[in-house]
């Protein structure tokens, strides 16, 4: 069934915002334009990018009335502990919230139940507090493609490139990244490693993440 047109649950959860732990609620969303936007977890590799992207607009937001939220089902103390370690998340001047009881991503039917974590979502909120746009990213294999597709965007010299795909204990996914990056713009070489012990500790079981070189100032490394 479509979420367009749904009404936001009524919530009220911690968040992290300017430097404190404070509540939001539905009432505070409504009666201006909101944009949700939902991320697996804190402490990972991409989602910082994502979430430094919304910094660096965030005054645009505002300037036409708008407030953005950023939602993973961390606690608001690990919020504010990525907000403390990272420079790009200390960019943040939007609220951080916690749903850590996944109340928001069921609401928002972007959590997945067997990992405990919130998909990748997008929702932009009417001052009614009705959803009137959605933009989902569902699925391993479409993160896979997406990422494929994020290469051919922001490589400019393919012939040249050189790529590394690494992964924690996810080969058939890794390798299925190849085939992807062979098929329209194949990179010189590509290279494929498993993340040593320390490091998969950290990101993960499933971790994967695409690094390439290139001409281009804003190209960051990416995972999923």
């Amino acid at each position: 069934m479509s979420m367009i047109n749904k009404e936001v649950s009524d919530f009220k959860v911690y968040a992290f915002h300017e430097n404190d732990f404070k509540f939001i609620s539905k009432e505070e969303i409504l009666g201006k334009w909101s944009v949700f936007f939902f991320y697996p977890a804190d402490f990972t590799f991409v989602c910082p990018t994502e979430l430094e992207d919304l910094a660096d607009k965030y005054e645009d937001f505002r300037s036409v009335g708008c407030e953005v939220y950023a939602v993973s089902t961390d606690t608001h103390f690990v919020h504010k502990a990525w907000h403390d370690t990272s420079d790009r998340i200390k960019k943040i001047n939007y609220p951080m919230l916690a749903d850590p009881t996944h109340a928001l991503s069921r609401d928002f039917e972007v959590l997945i139940e067997s990992d405990g974590l919130a998909e990748r979502g997008t929702f932009i909120i009417n001052p009614e507090g009705k959803i009137v746009a959605i933009a989902k990213l569902r699925g391993r294999k479409r993160s896979i493609e997406e990422l494929a597709e994020r290469y051919e965007q922001l490589v400019e010299d393919h012939e040249n490139a050189l790529v590394c795909i690494a992964h924690a204990g996810c080969r058939q996914d890794a390798e299925y990244l190849v085939s992807l990056l062979n098929q329209n713009k194949p990179p010189r070489e590509i290279l494929l490693v498993d993340y040593e012990p320390v490091t998969g500790s950290h990101v993960g079981p499933g971790a994967l993440a695409l690094f390439f070189n290139s001409k281009r100032d804003d190209v960051r490394e990416m995972d999923k």
